[in-house]
């Protein structure tokens, strides 16, 4: 079935979002969408490999993996510098992918996925530990909130492909 991307900046800018949320979101869900949607756009580039069902399959092992981690106490923070690289990475690799199965330029898309993936990493952490200390709930209620936010998000993406 072919990959019809209509709106590839908002896709970019959306996963990027979901990378600065749970880093391995994002990826997880390009996988998941290309590797169902195979584009041509993508073949003999350094970014086929997202299209393996293979490689989507180990990343939502790792998204599952990263939603569980989140929850120890001692889960680094999101804002620690090799965590806000991770993320930032994520959130490019995803939103060159979609671009570049767009037909449209990967570098674009790679900075619009890790822009957006940095600033909602940060958003996502101050929004977090405000609603923990105002609501006066445990972090990791707030962090399954959190939670099912990404994942309704990642289905609305999914579906949306």
């Amino acid at each position: 079935m072919a990959l019809k991307i209509s709106k590839p900046f908002w896709q970019a800018i959306s996963l990027g979002t979901l990378a600065g949320m749970r880093s391995m979101s994002a990826p997880a869900i390009t996988s998941h969408i290309l590797s169902h949607h195979h584009s041509k756009n993508l073949e003999g580039t350094p970014l086929n490999f997202i299209q393996s069902e293979k490689v989507a399959t180990v990343l939502k092992v790792l998204a599952v993996s990263e939603l569980l981690g989140d929850k120890i106490p001692s889960a680094p923070n999101r804002i620690k510098a090799t965590a806000l690289v991770s993320r930032c990475v994520a959130g490019a690799l995803s939103g060159a992918s979609i671009y570049k199965a767009a037909g449209e330029n990967a570098i674009t898309g790679g900075l619009l996925g890790g822009a957006s993936a940095i600033a909602s990493t940060f958003v996502s952490f101050f929004a977090r530990k405000t609603t923990v200390k105002r609501s006066h709930l445990i972090d990791p209620v707030v962090g399954i909130i959190e939670d099912a936010l990404v994942f309704g998000s990642a289905a609305g993406l999914a579906t949306a492909a």
